[in-house]
């Protein structure tokens, strides 16, 4: 067996940690957005109620994903 092999399962696990690193850094982005974006425009509901709704969005998809990590162990 080479050194180099990475079982399939391990492989997934990469993946999604990478994924999920994607998620968080797109999720403190939008944080970041939504904070600028009230400074500058606090009348702009519409805009804010948009920006946390997709900020909600991507912290289920964070959530599933971390579940996939750490699935649930029934004892």
């Amino acid at each position: 067996m080479s050194s180099d092999y990475i079982p399939p399962d391990e492989v997934e696990d990469i993946e999604i940690r990478r994924k999920l690193f994607a998620l968080r850094e797109e999720h403190r982005a939008l944080d970041e957005a939504i904070n600028e974006h009230f400074e500058k425009n606090p009348n702009d509901q519409i805009t804010l109620g948009r920006l946390k709704r997709q900020k909600l969005q991507l912290k289920d998809q964070i959530k599933f994903f971390e579940d996939q990590l750490r699935p649930d162990i029934i004892a």
